[in-house]
């Protein structure tokens, strides 16, 4: 044979054999010279193309004849891994000689390589071997013959199409977790519908992976009807037809099946019996797949229907028997044929652990648009019925929706295919509006000519309902009656199939064409038949959440059924569903109506976010606008969505429920698996005005879809789409779409890894959106080059105000052009703030963004921090400062500058006179000190300013105002200079030196020099803190400081306080020794000062703390004697040291004469409850004492605080006392001597039933009234009629009595009355009427009874203490309250009240909210009976709404007090109140918050209330009040002349509502409520206006809403104003400006929130400013900010200028704990704990 005869021959095998070849040239090279030792291989080895090189050797080897060929071919199959197909050709084609069948090559040369270390194969060796592949090649043609048989027999089913059957349309698939990344340019074109970012249709990439070793698993996730099966049977059937050609073998499983072996199967079972067996030797056959496993796929459909668990035990040996799952679990971990591929389909759910976890998951998503319409196209052939079912999708959204679904998708074209003929056009979509009606057209389709039996179809259901409640999908004949299984049959709704039980033996098995299919029947069954009633129905509703479904090991069937039941309660169901029941409308009626009370009731409760999307879908089936309606209102305005995936159709659900609701709402998407083009399902949701996705699922195709959506979506405000893999593409899509959107107020992008490009096309397209307010590109992929011309983009935009850029951040910050627009009338327009932080700015650069800056308008402040720019880029900068036009602040700080870079800044900027401050800082920051100038401030590090650097700002320096040179290492040289500086510096004010001279101490001890006097004479006031000197260097200090004129104020430690101030002479001095920590010997110290200093005018101690210092009694009376000489301490610090009981008892005796103004802190001393009653024994000798508590529990404590003043009123606590039985007299007896007692609390001090009716008989109070507190375990369960018994042992009339089951308190009020007679103490258990006489004499004067949690119900307890209370009630004739709530009542107990309330005529009062009667009409017509003629009473609370409007009808007017807090009113309620306060003409209050009134219920309520003339109060806060209803309320309430409280927080009102209210602002309002009310800057800006200047107002919260872009400056201020909220409003730095300045126009202001807001540093020295001029400030809540501990300090020095604050909150800030340590010890006000101080 020659060369051209074997290329001629070979066809395709020549082709293979080169591309083999190709891939092992070394060793087609070692052969050939071995065949060949005599030929030159150098031209042909060293072709450039490997494949022309690999041709010219095999033309070499053909050349030398057919015997060496044939050797060559041979040593190919041995020696190198040849796939199965090739070897057999290449043997069948050149390994014979001509006339051969089968045997040896006719020449076997010497020097082969054999395989297995064999000198050489036998020829009965190769020919088993050979035997064994020709096996196998007959199995595998067998097999895909079989299967081929499988998928082209028989006709297509009655109702499918022949096109549907002919095209395969595939769904959208998107890796999850993959080995290897999907190719995007394999197996797709960019123009092609089904190619999406992140996933790709090619069937070869579910199978790419370039691992060789292990497992190779994918696993295809979906929820039911995307598709998973039929993709299963379409691989099959690929396979079949040779286009899978990496496989040689597939096998498919289904679980459903598998569920019915009950027998342990071996892999070789597993594989023969269940698919087919071979002819002959199986076991060669498996041998043969087990050495070709990487060519052999396994698919498992339906893993989620697995019975059992996976078995945590491997096994190696195949031919082990184990369950079907087991041998699932070990082909995935690889133990079991190693190296083949496994794909498992499964409902998205909890999968097993015996997946490994580099598994590649894959989501099936369903269908797309053009995806849907191609299936159509496929499905109808025929042109005509085409077009006609095209036009109606198109037509219908909701259509479209249920197309997203492949088997909804198939259904519907099954219904238009019978519905098209004979109907208008438009009107076939309009028949299928849900899923459930969909289902039943698709069922009554299969029988158009005449109805369906009813019986049969109930059959048919409860078939379906057994199988789904035993987790079934499979029936056998014995299951199903020989009539249903006939009609199913007949009717193609059961399809049939052989199941493969083993060899030779088959079973026929049944199931529903789908299980959605079986879902529907099942509840048709539910709905229609007699023997399922309302009950049973109801409790078939439930929302299952996908949380759950994350931790069960196996997933039910029942996903769809409680929708299907929705579906079924619609009004268009009902002809169906009479049919079915046999004309028996009125059980269908019953049960449609209980589907829909059961959802209105879910509808009421909060859900997370896979149980939304559960009740979405139901309501939406049932077609009934009210439920939509209160569904969607009662949304929270807040909706989170994490971490489970979300399709198409769940937005869609979600969606039309949307579209029912009145107010706007926020949807946040995080972390969730999303359909690539699920956003489209929101286009038009106009309820939409907040939308953000973060998930790295989110590619270009998901951009591309919600782009077509954004347009449509009119209110929406911000939006976010965060952490994706949006691309260039997608990016173009998004900017073109969102250019149509001006509504916009904030985009958020970061973290997208968006390039240069990108960011670019982001910013030019949105910074013109009118109304931007942020956009946020932090987080992506930048240069500085880039970052420069974003520089120029935000100088060139004339509405950003700050472009903020730090590392990774990147935002710009604007002021939309309407409001700058009104602004630019005003001189106080702020100029750009560019702020460039540690963004790699070098000196090359520096010379740019100078350029930049010089073309762009006038900046307020510049901030270039944290680069490189060194010392000649900080130059150039400082010497382009006067061109700039810098208004304010100039920051250097980190720039890798030297001092002599610092200095030649300086110079630069001596003739800048714009420019208000210079920081430089270097890091880390060891120390800082600050030069503030006239116009410059300039930061310094502490260990660098040496002598030079001084003698070359020495001509800067010149314009110095107050001057601070704290921190510095300046030493005596430097000292020397600056004195020489410090006489030509003119207006200096005040010289500040914290830790100047180090160094003195020990240069100075042996000269005797004082540290330079000249530096001290000119200066009005020295303060020298934190200088930490020893007293030596103090010495020499003060005498340096003889000679100087005016006041000395000293800070320093106790230690060294003594011996320097004698040498003071006598120049006043005053000695601060605030907040410091004292020793046991510092008092004597004290006492000294004050013996040899008569020149100290004042020491101030206001903090003086002596905890831990080892105090015990002998220490106290020395102690008292000097602190007794003060009069300004106010607090003492006395806790943690060894006084004992003792010790104590001697305090006490002198607390008297101690001047203590504030608080005495004595914890941690060792005490018993003998220190408990020596306090009692003190108090009346101390008549400033105002409180004191005591707790001897684990954490002991022990705090008396006092009066500057005589106290009229003392608190006492005592807790976890263990009183003891003898020491209960004497307790008595010193509580009866302390005449201004008006409050005891005795908290878990071991009292029990009789003890407490022992201390209330002998407690004896002379005067006043006496609260008395009890809390103890036992009081949760001891009853009303015990309680009662105990307070009848009082020795006083009790005025109050209120019992708390759940707070397990009583509490007692009482009034002494000398006149009072009382009868014997009785026992515990005292006959009924005896108790009522007792009670009757000690609660003649009660008027409040208070009755919480407590049990009226029909056992004997509660049966005795309502018939008490039924008694009692008439004899109190002074009662004027009466409160039973959160209580159970039965019928009778609530009736012996009524019998009771209706004999007390001076009832004010009543309230019975939150309880539970038996009977709620009883329970209302009760509450009438006890009101009847009760004219006096003023507030009312109850449960029902109703109850008020028939009050109004029986009883006259309604009390002036209408108080319905928590009561679930909703907007029916609403109206039944508003027609009842309609007379109301003397309502003072009317308390709505936490209901559900709606916009609807605003409207009722704004109708009325101009018609309340006395309303003073109004509290509507959470209640789903939207713009529509807010905007009439606020109308309504400017009509309220005499209102003074409005609280409308919570409630998604807008700036519509803000605008409204600021036109006519009730002139008296005094509290103004708006906490997270969705107020924009628009809204609070008017709002701001309005209120500026109100003499009133009092109370202003205007927390949760966003106010990024600030509040207006006060112009006038607000006189009154005590409290002012604003946690949560996303307040910065620049917005911080203008709040500080305002402040200082409210001079009552005493509380500041300003937590959980983006303050910092620049914040806090604004704050730090003003705060020493707000003297009635108390307390500043700065929680979850930005400030540093720089900002801390600062705080800290304001506070120490003289505030009157009490309390700065720091918690959560990013404070290191030491620097926060060390803040609160110098300043004991900055809090930094979780919980304050």
């Amino acid at each position: 044979m020659d060369i051209a005869g074997i290329q001629m021959g070979s066809g395709n095998t020549w082709d293979w054999l080169v591309q083999l070849l190709s891939k092992n040239p070394e060793w087609l090279s070692t052969k050939v010279k071995f065949f060949l030792p005599n030929t030159d291989l150098g031209s042909s080895s060293e072709s450039p193309d490997p494949a022309q090189g690999v041709t010219l050797q095999l033309k070499l080897l053909c050349g030398r004849g057919l015997a060496t060929w044939r050797s060559f071919i041979y040593c190919v199959c041995m020696e190198l891994e040849v796939p199965l197909e090739l070897e057999v050709l290449l043997l069948s084609t050149w390994g014979h000689e001509e006339g051969e069948g089968a045997g040896t090559p006719s020449l076997t040369l010497p020097g082969l390589k054999r395989p297995h270390h064999s000198p050489g194969p036998s020829p009965q060796w190769k020919h088993c071997r050979r035997q064994r592949r020709e096996l196998a090649q007959r199995y595998l043609e067998l097999l895909r013959t079989s299967v081929q048989e499988h998928y082209g027999s028989g006709p297509p089913s009655s109702g499918q199409h022949l096109a549907s059957l002919q095209a395969y349309i595939p769904p959208i698939l998107q890796w999850s977790r993959a080995t290897t990344p999907l190719d995007p340019q394999k197996g797709a074109n960019s123009g092609d519908p089904k190619t999406e970012d992140g996933t790709d249709v090619s069937i070869q990439d579910l199978f790419s992976s370039r691992s060789h070793k292990g497992p190779r698993v994918t696993v295809l996730l979906g929820k039911a009807g995307m598709g998973k099966t039929t993709l299963a049977h379409r691989l099959c059937q690929k396979w079949a037809e040779g286009q899978l050609h990496r496989f040689q073998a597939l096998f498919l499983f289904e679980f459903r099946k598998l569920n019915l072996i009950t027998r342990l199967l071996t892999l070789p079972q597993l594989l023969f019996d269940l698919s087919l067996n071979p002819e002959a030797e199986p076991e060669a056959v498996f041998q043969y797949l087990q050495e070709n496993a990487s060519r052999v796929l396994l698919i498992f459909d339906g893993l989620d229907e697995a019975l059992y668990p996976c078995s945590g035990r491997e096994t190696v040996d195949p031919h082990s028997p184990r369950p079907a799952l087991a041998l699932f679990s070990d082909l995935c971990r690889g133990t079991l044929l190693p190296g083949c591929w496994v794909m498992a389909t499964s409902r998205p759910g909890k999968l097993p652990t015996c997946l490994p976890t580099e598994a590649a998951m894959v989501h099936m998503w369903g269908f797309d648009g053009p995806r849907v319409e191609e299936y159509v196209s496929h499905f109808f052939g025929e042109q005509t019925s085409r077009e006609a079912a095209l036009a109606e999708l198109r037509a219908n959204r909701q259509l479209q929706n249920m197309c997203a679904v492949p088997a909804l998708c198939l259904a519907v074209c099954l219904c238009l295919y019978h519905l098209l003929p004979g109907s208008a056009p438009d009107q076939c979509a309009a028949l299928l509006p849900t899923v459930t009606q969909l289902y039943m057209r698709m069922v009554l389709a299969r029988s158009p000519r005449r109805p369906l039996p009813a019986a049969t179809l109930l059959g048919l259901g409860e078939v379906a309902l057994r199988g789904l409640e035993a987790r079934k999908t499979i029936f056998y004949v014995g299951d199903i009656a020989p009539p249903l299984l006939a009609f199913g049959a007949a009717h193609h709704l059961l399809t049939s199939f052989r199941i493969r039980m083993g060899p030779g033996h088959w079973d026929t098995g049944y199931a529903f064409t789908h299980l959605s299919l079986q879902e529907f029947f099942a509840a048709l069954y539910l709905m229609a038949s007699p023997k399922v009633d309302e009950d049973t129905l109801a409790r078939h509703i439930t929302l299952n959440s996908r949380w759950v479904l994350r931790t069960k090991a196996s997933l039910g069937l029942s996903d769809h059924l409680p929708t299907f039941l929705a579906g079924l309660a619609s009004h268009a169901c009902r002809p169906f569903l009479s049919h079915v029941a046999q004309n028996d409308e009125a059980r269908v009626g019953a049960k449609q109506t209980a589907v829909v009370q059961v959802l209105r009731k879910m509808a009421a409760h909060r859900f997370t976010g896979p149980k939304v999307v559960e009740l979405c879908h139901c309501v939406a089936e049932t077609q009934v606008p009210e439920l939509a309606q209160l569904t969607a209102q009662r949304l929270p305005y807040q909706l989170p969505f994490h971490n489970f995936p979300l399709t198409y159709t769940d937005l869609a659900a979600l969606a039309s429920v949307l579209e029912h609701r009145a107010g706007p709402i926020h949807l946040d998407f995080e972390g969730c698996p999303l359909e690539p083009h699920c956003p489209e399902a929101l286009a038009g949701c106009g309820q939409i005005e907040n939308l953000s996705f973060k998930s790295r699922k989110c590619g270009d195709a998901f951009a591309e879809a919600l782009s077509r959506s954004l347009p449509t979506l009119g209110n929406l405000q911000k939006l976010g789409l965060t952490g994706s893999k949006i691309t260039a593409r997608g990016i173009s899509h998004l900017v073109q779409a969102l250019s149509f959107c001006p509504q916009l107020e904030e985009i958020s992008l970061h973290d997208n890894q968006l390039k240069d490009q990108e960011v670019l096309g982001l910013v030019e397209g949105l910074l013109c959106l009118a109304l931007l307010r942020k956009l946020d590109l932090s987080r992506n992929s930048i240069s500085v080059s880039t970052l420069l011309c974003l520089v120029k983009a935000a100088l060139t935009c004339p509405t950003v105000r700050t472009l903020q850029v730090r590392e990774a951040d990147l935002i710009f910050l604007l002021s939309p052009s309407v409001e700058t627009a009104t602004e630019l009338q005003s001189p106080s327009v702020p100029h750009p703030y560019p702020r460039l932080q540690k963004c790699q700015l070098k000196v090359h650069h520096a010379e740019m963004l100078i350029a930049l800056l010089q073309e762009g308008p006038p900046l307020e402040e510049l901030d270039l921090s944290g680069n490189q720019l060194e010392d000649e880029g900080c130059r150039l900068l400082a010497e382009a400062a006067p061109q700039l036009h810098i208004a304010r602040k100039l920051d250097l700080s980190d720039n890798q500058l030297s001092v002599a870079g610092v200095s030649h800044v300086l110079h630069a900027l001596s003739t800048c006179s714009t420019l208000a401050e210079l920081h430089i800082r270097w890091e880390p920051p060891v120390a800082h000190c600050h030069l503030p100038l006239p116009s410059l401030e300039l930061w310094l590090p502490c260990a660098h300013v040496h002598t030079h650097a001084q003698a070359h700002t020495r001509t800067q320096l010149l314009t110095l105002s107050p001057c601070s040179l704290s921190g510095n290492a300046l030493g005596d040289e430097g000292a020397a200079l600056l004195a020489q500086l410090l006489p030509g510096l003119g207006p200096l004010q005040s010289l500040e030196g914290r830790s100047l001279w180090p160094t003195w101490e020990k240069e100075t001890a042996g000269s005797g020099r004082s540290p330079g006097p000249s530096l001290i004479p000119v200066l009005p006031l020295r303060s020298l803190s934190e200088c930490q000197l020893e007293p030596p260097s103090i010495t020499c200090l003060i005498a340096a400081l003889q000679e100087c004129p005016g006041p000395l104020e000293v800070h320093c430690r106790p230690s060294q306080v003594p011996c320097p101030l004698i040498l003071l002479g006598s120049a006043p001095v005053l000695l601060r020794l605030s907040e410091t920590g004292l020793t046991p010997r510092s008092p004597f110290l004290l006492a000294e000062v004050f013996i040899k200093c008569p020149q100290v005018q004042k020491v101030e101690l206001r903090w003086a703390s002596f905890a831990g210092c080892g105090l015990t009694q002998e220490h106290v009376e020395p102690l008292c004697s000097v602190l007794g000489k003060r009069e300004d301490l106010c607090q003492l610090d006395l806790s943690a040291n060894l006084l004992g009981d003792d010790g104590l008892r001697r305090l006490l005796e002198c607390l008297p004469r101690m001047p203590i103004s504030g608080s005495l802190d004595l914890s941690h001393n060792s005490i018993s409850q003998e220190s408990v009653l020596s306090l009692l024994e003190m108090l009346p000798s101390c008549p400033r004492v105002r409180e004191a508590s005591v707790s001897l529990g684990s954490e002991q404590s022990f705090w008396i605080h006092f009066s500057k003043q005589e106290e009229a009123g003392k608190m006492l606590r005592l807790s976890e006392c263990s009183l003891l039985p003898e020491q209960l007299p004497r307790l008595a007896s010193g509580l009866s001597q302390v005449l201004q007692l008006v409050e005891l609390t005795l908290s878990r001090c071991c009292l029990g039933l009789e003890q407490l009716s022992v201390v209330l008989h002998l407690l004896r109070h002379p005067a006043g009234v006496l609260s008395l507190r009890v809390e103890e375990p036992w009081l949760g369960r001891a009853g009303v009629l015990a309680l009662l018994e105990v307070c009848a042992q009082a020795s006083g009339n009790v005025t109050a009595v209120s019992i708390s089951g759940t707070q397990q308190q009583l509490c007692v009020q009482s009034r002494h009355s000398p006149s009072a007679s009382r009868l014997a103490p009785c026992d515990l258990g005292t006959h009924h009427s005896l108790l009522v006489q007792q009670l009757t004499e000690t609660c003649a004067r009660l008027q409040r009874l208070s009755l919480s949690q407590v049990n009226l119900s029909d056992d004997d307890d509660g049966d005795a203490s309502s018939l008490l209370l039924r008694d009692l009630l008439p004899a109190l004739s002074e009662l004027k309250s009466f409160r039973l709530t959160s209580s159970c009542v039965s019928t009778k107990g609530l009736s012996h009240l009524t019998s009771g309330l209706g004999h007390c005529h001076h009832l004010e009062e009543l309230d019975l909210s939150n309880n539970q009667f038996s009977e709620i009409e009883t329970g209302t017509l009760a509450l009438l009976a006890a009101l009847e003629g009760k004219r006096r009473l003023q507030r009312l609370s109850t449960i029902l709404a109703k109850a008020l409007k028939l009050l109004t009808e029986a009883s006259g007017p309604v009390p002036p007090f209408c108080r319905l807090s928590w009561n679930h009113i909703d907007d029916v309620g609403c109206c039944h109140i508003s027609e009842a306060l309609r007379a109301a003409t003397r309502l003072e209050e009317l308390i709505l918050d936490h209901n559900q009134i709606g916009d609807t219920g605003a409207w009722h309520l704004a109708a009325i209330l101009p018609g309340l003339p006395e309303l003073r109060k109004i509290d509507l806060s959470a209640n789903g009040i939207g713009p529509a209803g807010g905007v009439q309320l606020a109308a309504s309430l400017a009509l309220c002349r005499h209102l003074e409280e409005l609280m409308l927080g919570s409630n998604a009102l807008g700036d519509p509502t803000a605008l409204q209210l600021a036109r006519g602002l009730p002139p008296h309002l005094r509290v103004l409520h708006l906490r997270s009310s969705r107020l924009g800057p628009e809204g609070v800006l008017s709002l701001v206006r309005a209120l500026d200047g109100c003499p009133h107002v009092e109370e202003i919260s205007l927390a949760e809403n966003s106010l990024a872009q600030g509040l207006p400056r006060l112009c006038t201020g607000l006189p009154q104003l005590r409290q002012m909220d604003l946690v949560s409003c996303e307040i910065d730095n620049q917005a911080a400006k203008h709040l500080a300045a305002s402040f200082l126009l409210c001079p009552a202001l005493e509380e500041i929130l300003l937590s959980w807001n983006l303050l910092g540093d620049e914040a806090a020295a604004e704050l730090a400013q003003v705060l020493p001029q707000m003297r009635q400030l108390k307390r500043v809540d700065l929680e979850k900010n930005r400030i540093t501990a720089r900002g801390a300090r600062l705080l800290a020095e304001g506070l120490a200028q003289g505030s009157g604050i009490q309390v700065i909150r720091l918690w959560n800030n990013p404070i290191p704990a030491d620097a926060a340590q060390h803040l609160q010890s110098q300043e004991p006000r900055l809090d930094f704990a979780f919980f304050g101080s």
